[in-house]
């Protein structure tokens, strides 16, 4: 897939022209950027704020009168929002079906390539994609700026237990940090299609775990039931993803341990039942399967809502799929039907997702030295959270996307 996605990187270079010759990056002087309202990232809000950006960096948040580069009005200015799950090589074939193949390589580059656009202009600036070979390319050339997508961590492969000795997963985890991988995605439990049940042992979910910390490197697992769960916390894991069938024991591990927990309640599930016939037939994809996930619906608030209420941290990811690209922000409006006010959802979205990324101090808040990654959305966001599906201005690192 790396020679693939390269062998068309000047389709996509044209593109990347086009936008940066809308606004682009900051020549000798600054940039500054005014709206309504500016949310930090963490909580505050400032009326009439103003970011001012010099290069790729923040120099300085506040107000100021007279005139700026950018008056973008009743609009609510931000840090770029951060999805800590995607899957950017998830698309669907040209037969319609996911990943459907007998596609020309053409073909998959540009959707996937297309798939981190939609993101980006989606005011998505930071993503984390667990995962895919084909990432390790595409994060490198966005962050070369040759292609337009947000900012890239992934995990280069994902890990399953199956019939792994502990010593054989430790030696996946270091194979995998020496292909590149920002991150280890392991999967301790099933799906929800076939039920979510652990199916790894502890002494799995441990190899894996201490080795990936040994490494220097984050591990997010893939855990629903309590049991799965509780194992990835004894192991020292650093998130859980889904948790779909998580109890109060299990939410309570969680607190105690103070893990991330990204639940995926506004997106994953109901793109699948949006797609069905597109997915129907793929893969392990089933009635049986689609039947499950249906079932499963009620359920995503509840766990939510019971987790936010015993103070777990929850940054914002969606498990984006095929379908679902450049709709992420669906999931910080699902959060707050949920229970969560605008403004914690906002955080999680933002500065809360940064410091489970381990960039808590880099990107997710407007303050001096932070990177530039700031959007834009309509209106008050806090007032109104749907705002958030319809951003108008996206800059990373001090470059203008949309405006």
């Amino acid at each position: 897939m790396k020679t693939t996605i390269f062998s068309l990187l000047a389709i996509f270079t044209v593109g990347l022209v086009a936008v940066v010759a809308q606004g682009g990056r900051g020549g000798g002087g600054p940039i500054t950027i005014r709206a309504a309202r500016l949310f930090d990232g963490k909580g505050g809000v400032i009326p009439n704020g103003v970011v001012t950006v010099q290069g790729t960096k923040i120099t300085a948040v506040g107000t100021l009168d007279g005139p700026v580069t950018y008056d973008l009005g009743d609009a609510t200015l931000m840090p770029g929002m951060i999805d800590v799950h995607v899957h950017l090589n998830w698309y669907f074939s040209a037969n319609g079906k996911y990943n459907g193949g007998g596609d020309t390589a053409d073909y998959v580059t540009q959707a996937i390539l297309e798939n981190a656009r939609k993101t980006l202009m989606a005011g998505f600036t930071t993503v984390q994609s667990l995962g895919a070979a084909s990432d390790k390319a595409l994060r490198d050339a966005i962050a070369a700026n040759v292609v337009v997508g947000p900012r890239l961590l992934t995990s280069i492969s994902q890990i399953q237990g199956g019939t792994s000795t502990p010593e054989q997963l430790r030696d996946r985890v270091r194979q995998a940090k020496t292909q590149g991988a920002d991150v280890i995605k392991f999967f301790a439990s099933g799906s929800i299609r076939d039920g979510g049940k652990m199916n790894v042992t502890q002494a799995q979910v441990d190899a894996v775990c201490s080795e990936a910390k040994a490494q220097g490197l984050r591990s997010v697992v893939h855990a629903h039931d309590p049991a799965s769960i509780q194992a990835s916390v004894k192991a020292g894991c650093s998130q859980i993803e889904h948790g779909l069938f998580a109890d109060d024991a299990s939410i309570k591990a969680m607190k105690d341990a103070n893990v991330f927990f990204d639940p995926n309640i506004g997106l994953v599930l109901q793109n699948y039942l949006w797609n069905k016939d597109h997915y129907l037939g793929s893969g392990n994809f089933n009635d049986e399967g689609f039947a499950a996930m249906e079932k499963a619906l009620p359920n995503l608030p509840l766990v939510f809502k019971k987790a936010l209420d015993a103070g777990v941290r929850m940054p914002m990811g969606t498990d984006a799929v095929a379908g679902a690209h450049g709709e992420n922000a669906r999931e910080i409006i699902a959060r707050v039907k949920a229970g969560q006010t605008t403004t914690g959802a906002l955080v999680g979205a933002t500065s809360l997702a940064a410091e489970s990324l381990g960039l808590g101090t880099t990107i997710g808040t407007l303050a001096p030295g932070f990177e530039a990654d700031i959007v834009a959305v309509p209106g008050d966001a806090i007032a109104d959270i749907t705002n958030v599906h319809h951003t108008r201005f996206v800059m990373k690192g001090g470059r203008v996307y949309k405006r």
